[in-house]
C-alpha cells in the first residue's frame, strides 16, 4: 500500500504540473511554469494516466513485477521536471509502456479476449508513440498515437465491462475497423490532412459503437452511483464524436485552433469524464478505500462540460479569452472532484473479538481461503449502488 499511494501520489504531482503549465499556455503569468508548459502534454498523458493506468494493470495482475510500469512512468516525470533532457525522460516513460504492453500481453495470453486485445493495442499505441517522442518527433506528429493509448483502453475497459450483453452479428467487426482507422490515421499524423480526417473518422466509429453496445444504455435508467457513471460514460462519447467531427471538418493544417479543439474535446470531453465515472470503482480497488456516493459529484462534472465547451467554442470562434477561461474552470472542476472523493472516503470501524480486550481489532476474514460454505452465507460487505446479490454473486436489477 506504501509503494501505491506512491505511485499516486506522483500521478498527481504530474497532473498538478501538467495543469499548471496548460495555464500558461493558455496566458496566465504563472511563475516557475515555463518548463511545466513545455512539457504539458507529455505530463498528463504519460506522466498522469501512465502511472494511474499501469498502476490499475499492476493490482489486477497481482504479481510484483507489474508495478515496475507504474514506477517507470513516475521516475519518466521526476526526471523531465527535474530538468532532465527529454530523451531521457521519454526513455524511462517507453520502458513504463514497454513493461505495460508486457503486463497486458501475458493477461492476454491467458484470457484471448477482444478487449484484453484491444487493451494491448492501447500499451502499444503509447510505446509506439513514446519512442517516436524520444527520438526527436514533435508532439503534434505523436499525438495520434498517445490519444489512441488512452482511446483503446476505456474501450476495452467498457468491452469488458460490457461482454456479457448481447451484440449483433459482426458488431465486433465495425469496432476492429475503427481501431484499424485509427491506427492509420496516427501513421499518417494528425498534422496531415488526410490523416486528420482518417483519425476522425475513426472516432466517430468507436464512438457510436461505444455508444449503440455499451452497457450505459441500460445504466442510465438505474438511480444513484450508477446513473452518474452512465452520465460521465454517455457524455464522454459524444465529445468523442465531437472531437472525430472536428478533425474532418477543421483539419489541424488547415486551421488554426483545429488542433486544439479536436485535442481537447478527446483529452477533457472524452478521457476525464470517463475519469470522473470510473474513479468510484478503480480507487476503492486500488487504494483499498471505499468512497460513498453523492449527488454532489454533478456539479464538478458539469463544470468541466462547460470548460470543454469553452474551449471548442473558443477554437472554433477563434476567442482567446473564452479559451483562456476554460482553463481555471477545468481545474475547479478537477478540484471539485477531488475534494468531493476525499471527503466521501468511508473508514471502517474496527471490530473486538468477543471475550478480547477492548481496542483489540479483528483481522478481516480471507474469502479466498474460507471454505465453500463459508462462503455461501449472506454478505455484510456494502456493494454499489444499484446492485444487490450475497457474497458468492451480485446481479444487476
Amino acid at each position: 500500500m506504501a509503494l501505491r499511494a506512491t505511485l499516486l501520489a506522483c500521478g498527481i504531482v504530474a497532473m498538478a504540473c501538467g495543469l499548471w503549465g496548460g495555464l500558461y499556455r493558455l496566458g496566465f503569468d504563472l511563475p516557475h511554469a515555463a518548463n511545466a508548459a513545455a512539457l504539458h502534454g507529455a505530463l498528463l498523458i504519460c506522466g498522469l494516466f501512465g502511472t494511474v493506468i499501469g498502476l490499475e494493470r499492476a493490482v489486477a495482475f497481482g504479481r510484483t513485477w507489474g508495478y515496475a510500469a507504474p514506477a517507470c512512468a513516475a521516475a519518466g516525470s521526476v526526471l523531465l521536471l527535474a530538468g532532465a533532457p527529454i530523451p531521457i525522460g521519454a526513455a524511462a516513460y517507453a520502458v513504463s509502456a514497454a513493461l505495460l504492453l508486457g503486463v497486458t500481453l501475458v493477461i492476454t495470453s491467458r484470457q484471448r479476449t477482444l478487449f484484453n486485445a484491444t487493451l494491448a493495442a492501447g500499451a502499444l499505441s503509447w510505446l509506439a508513440g513514446t519512442l517516436l517522442w524520444a527520438a526527436g518527433a514533435d508532439i503534434p506528429a505523436v499525438s495520434g498515437w498517445w490519444i489512441g493509448f488512452l482511446v483503446l483502453t476505456i474501450a476495452g475497459e467498457r468491452l469488458e465491462l460490457g461482454r456479457l450483453m448481447a451484440k449483433k452479428r459482426g458488431s465486433e467487426i465495425l469496432f476492429v475497423a475503427g481501431v484499424v482507422l485509427l491506427a492509420t490515421g496516427a501513421i499518417l499524423t494528425l498534422s496531415a490532412t488526410l490523416g486528420a480526417a482518417v483519425y476522425g473518422l475513426a472516432l466517430l466509429v468507436l464512438a457510436v459503437w461505444l455508444a449503440r453496445h455499451d452497457v450505459v444504455r441500460h445504466t442510465l435508467r438505474q438511480t444513484g452511483q450508477t446513473r452518474f457513471m452512465a452520465a460521465c460514460m454517455a457524455a464522454g462519447y459524444l465529445w468523442l464524436g465531437i472531437a472525430g467531427a472536428l478533425l474532418i471538418a477543421m483539419p489541424p493544417s488547415t486551421t488554426t485552433f483545429g488542433y486544439d479543439a479536436a485535442l481537447h474535446a478527446v483529452l477533457i470531453g472524452f478521457v476525464l469524464s470517463m475519469v470522473f465515472g470510473h474513479a468510484l470503482i478503480i480507487l476503492p480497488a486500488v487504494a483499498r478505500v471505499r468512497i460513498a456516493y453523492r449527488p454532489w459529484f454533478y456539479l464538478p462534472l458539469a463544470v468541466l462540460h462547460l470548460a470543454v465547451a469553452l474551449r471548442v467554442g473558443g477554437d472554433i470562434l477563434a476567442e482567446d479569452a473564452v479559451r483562456a477561461w476554460s482553463g481555471p474552470l477545468t481545474l475547479l472542476a478537477l478540484v471539485g472532484f477531488v475534494g468531493l472523493i476525499v471527503g466521501g472516503i468511508v473508514r471502517k470501524r474496527p471490530a473486538a473479538r468477543a471475550g478480547a480486550a477492548v481496542g483489540a481489532v479483528r483481522p478481516a476474514p480471507d474469502a479466498s481461503a474460507a471454505p465453500r460454505a463459508a462462503r455461501s452465507a449472506p454478505s455484510t460487505r456494502p456493494h454499489p449502488a444499484g446492485w444487490r446479490g450475497s457474497a458468492v454473486r451480485s446481479l444487476p436489477r
